[in-house]
């Protein structure tokens, strides 16, 4: 029997392993201990850091594995490209990893290759991150270099919030500096796609909800399709390929931040795997293939099939809590009646469960995906679900409200 690794054992790889399952493999989940759905799905547990390249490469040697994947997170990528290099196996390059998961080598590549992407520069101080941001004209961002889900990410109107937002950054970041990066008033979407064999298979531009929580925008939810002009999906498009071929992305998913403004295009950053807030399922809706199937084949080294049919516009967002507190009532009958009418409905824990006020795109407790191209429904199936969920005795509905 053929053996996957998934890297990760979340609810962004809970899907790829229950997929490997159907697809009659063995699968092995590597991830530390805790209240991960994929550890009860997959057939073998290696309590192992993600992030600990040697020690994932001689298992996946010692355990002589097919193939090795994930989805949803870049912490695992640099992992994910060693075991690809070291034992001859289809995936992303290790060269490739480390690019793109370093937003200021990966912002420097862009730069140097002709990527239309926003200015920025790397700091290993305060005093440093002060230099740039008077050279930059602001308003900034700053970013951890190495973090994913909007965390460590902070706008910066003024020099006087600089120091809150450098240590914001320090605190997640396990490099010695920072990205400061001029900020463009635009609109935000997402493309992701996937290359494969040196040949780019597709690119979905896709609109994207976001929320505002303690002064950081973080991914609330995904659209397909999304409109805009032809000239302006060509550029869009063009400017994807550049920052592709520039970063040397094969044999894997993309996921990119893409910010429009005046026609133009400018990619902020790329990631080596597909998207999380559920968008392989709103990619499997909309093009009509199993999207966690293909990136499994491609892993194995079998040919992955993108063949697209009748596109079906869906769209989907993230539940959340405004507050700390328990989970203290699920109403289970009425969100039975409303998974009826949802592509999917998930709830991520059960009553007694601790919940964290949002703070980043990790602090989510369920999705919702329907198959609509109308918002406002699927905004108000939102509020009929926050309905049937109490956090500290209140309805999610009326917490989201206040």
């Amino acid at each position: 029997m053929r053996k996957l690794l998934v890297l990760g054992a979340g609810v962004y790889q809970a899907p790829l392993i229950k997929k490997a399952k159907e697809l009659g493999l063995y699968t092995i989940a590597a991830s530390y201990a805790g209240n991960y759905p994929g550890l009860a799905l997959a057939d073998e547990v290696w309590a192992v850091d993600t992030t600990d390249a040697q020690q994932l490469t001689a298992l996946s040697r010692e355990a002589h594995i097919s193939g090795v994947c994930t989805s949803g997170t870049d912490v695992a990528i640099i992992s994910l490209g060693t075991i690809c290099e070291e034992l001859g196996l289809p995936g992303v390059s290790l060269t490739c990893a480390r690019t793109v998961t370093d937003k200021s080598l990966m912002k420097r590549t862009f730069l140097d290759s002709g990527v239309s992407t926003p200015e920025a520069f790397p700091a290993a101080s305060l005093e440093e991150a002060r230099d740039i941001f008077q050279k930059l004209s602001s308003p900034v961002v700053v970013k951890a270099v190495d973090s994913s889900g909007s965390r460590g990410i902070t706008r910066v109107n003024s020099e006087k919030e600089l120091p809150a937002a450098w240590q914001a950054a320090k605190n997640v970041t396990k490099k010695d500096y920072v990205l400061v990066e001029h900020f463009i008033e635009a609109e935000e979407i997402g493309v992701d796609g996937f290359i494969s064999d040196g040949k780019i298979r597709f690119l979905l531009p896709h609109g994207k909800f976001t929320h505002t929580a303690g002064g950081v925008t973080l991914p609330e939810g995904h659209c397909f399709p999304y409109f805009c002009t032809p000239e302006l999906e060509c550029e869009i498009l063009l400017q994807m390929e550049h920052a592709i071929t520039a970063v040397g992305m094969d044999n894997c998913a993309v996921n990119a931040d893409v910010l429009i403004r005046d026609g133009h295009a400018y990619i902020l950053e790329v990631g080596a795997r597909a998207g999380a807030t559920c968008i392989p399922e709103l990619i499997s809706t909309y093009c009509g293939f199993d999207y966690y199937k293909q990136m499994i084949c491609q892993a194995l080294g079998e040919p992955p099939d993108f063949t697209m049919k009748r596109p079906r516009p869906c769209m989907a967002k993230l539940l959340f809590s405004r507050c700390d507190g328990v989970l203290t009532d699920i109403d289970e009958s009425r969100l039975d009646e409303l998974r009826r009418r949802c592509i999917a409905l998930s709830l991520d824990y059960p009553v007694g469960t601790h919940v964290e006020k949002v703070e980043n795109g990790t602090s989510r407790i369920g999705h919702v995906i329907l198959e609509t191209a109308d918002e406002q429904e699927l905004d108000e199936m939102m509020s009929h679900v926050r309905q049937t969920i109490k956090v500290n005795g209140v309805d999610l509905e009326t917490l989201w409200n206040e």
